[in-house]
């Protein structure tokens, strides 16, 4: 009988890049296992949006099932047609479908986008998500955060900037700039002076600008204003399914590229992705196609999800402030990056001397999970943490509102209706903290 020999790698150990899992991924997996024994978890750690596509999508997804070919790299032709004459009616951009690409997902167009350049310095705000810097990295490209406060609303003013920008090591190496808004993880965007005082800086230094807008048509009062409105020359907006269309899972990307840049910088983006990804999938494009129309039916779904989300975000930033945790009121998508060093000392009794040890603590005590601010970029002792405030049944809850009518006023006694276990979740955590 053989016996079975273990087989040793051949590669070195040192010759593996260390990359390591992103941690909202792993939150949410220790989540569940948490919850696999028994107890309840309230998920406020990982950002998913809880709505549930458009049916109309939904119904042409099952449609193209049967659709195996491959695309054009760039995506095919209706869907950038319909993707350009969306974000035109809907956000003001004077945008064409030669200049949309489509992807399994906006981060791999982020990818894409600066691995199109050789080298590059890549600002990133502190805090901002989680993939930019190791994506950095993976690339070669040297990551110089880009320190902002609670007191400056976790914003990028151009001071900080004009800061990162003079800490290059050669000045000659082009400089990117990742611009998430509303942010993730923070909640909140920018006015139309910040981002007019942030252009001029962008152009006295001549940076390309990756504007994250995945939360752009969920600003709550559904006032977003696009950075290429102001920096069209060279700014790079990427956006997709996930956030507005409650399609996470379908992962379907764009990005609009500026037309100052579709020359050979989108000849290499598109060689990029060539030999990465090939196309986003078939079918997914198809189903796009129906999400991106901007009619009554889209106006009316965003309507609704704008005005759960700026309720309930309200009503948990307002829960957190009476609790005495320093926090924003959001201004979009469904996140709050409080801060909670009016508890250091009494954490610190508890042992707890870093926002992961918080979040540790947090979840082992009373069940509520968060996601600890050194994941987003903050400091290891900086004790501060995303809040995502989406668990909840999207479907129910987009009932209930238009069941109610956008004439009525929503109140405490809706929040708990709606959103129980967010509810009950945010109560557990300010009984928690009120008990150091």
């Amino acid at each position: 009988m053989l016996q079975a020999r273990k087989l040793e790698s051949p590669l070195p150990k040192m010759s593996l890049r260390n990359v390591e899992k992103s941690q909202t991924l792993l939150l949410n997996e220790q989540s569940r296992m948490l919850e696999g024994s028994g107890r309840e978890i309230f998920k406020f750690g990982f950002g998913q949006s809880p709505f549930p596509p458009p049916e109309k999508a939904v119904s042409a997804l099952k449609s193209a099932a049967h659709r195996k070919e491959y695309t054009p790299v760039q995506g095919i032709p209706e869907l950038r047609k319909a993707i350009a004459a969306f974000h035109s009616e809907a956000e003001g951009l004077d945008v064409t479908s030669d200049r949309v690409l489509i992807a399994p997902g906006s981060k791999i167009i982020i990818y894409a986008a600066m691995a199109a350049l050789e080298r590059a310095d890549v600002l990133v705000p502190a805090p901002s998500w989680v993939s930019y810097v190791p994506q950095a990295r993976l690339l070669g490209h040297s990551p110089i955060l880009v320190s902002t406060s609670f007191k400056s609303r976790w914003r990028v003013t151009p001071e900080a900037l004009e800061r990162a920008v003079a800490s290059k090591k050669d000045s000659a190496v082009p400089t990117i700039l990742i611009l998430n808004y509303p942010g993730n993880p923070d909640g909140l965007t920018y006015t139309s002076d910040e981002l007019e005082e942030l252009t001029g800086v962008f152009r006295r230094h001549r940076i390309l600008v990756i504007a994250d807008e995945i939360y752009g048509l969920l600003n709550h009062q559904g006032t977003h204003q696009p950075l290429a409105l102001f920096y069209p020359e060279a700014t790079i907006t990427t956006g997709g399914l996930s956030k507005w269309c409650g399609a996470g899972g379908w992962r379907l990307g764009m990005g609009i590229l500026p037309e100052s840049l579709c020359g050979d910088y989108k000849d290499a983006v598109l060689g990029i992705a060539s030999e990465t990804f090939s196309c986003a999938p078939t079918p997914i494009q198809i189903a796009a196609c129906e999400a991106y129309q901007w009619n009554r039916e889209t106006q009316d779904f965003l309507t609704h999800q704008r005005r759960l989300l700026a309720l309930l975000g309200g009503w948990v930033a307002t829960r957190l402030k009476l609790a005495g945790v320093d926090v924003h009121m959001p201004h979009g998508g469904f996140y709050l990056f409080p801060e909670f060093t009016s508890f250091g000392e009494k954490l610190e009794q508890h042992g707890v001397k870093s926002a992961s040890d918080f979040c540790a603590k947090l979840l082992a005590d009373a069940g509520v999970a968060l996601l600890p601010g050194d994941a987003f970029g903050m400091p290891t002792a900086h004790l501060c943490a995303r809040l995502a405030y989406v668990d909840f049944d999207g479907s129910k809850a987009l009932s209930l509102s238009k069941e109610r009518g956008l004439e009525a006023v929503l109140d405490d006694a809706f929040v708990r209706e709606a959103f129980p276990r967010t509810e009950k979740g945010v109560r557990k955590m300010c009984e928690w903290l009120a008990s150091l």
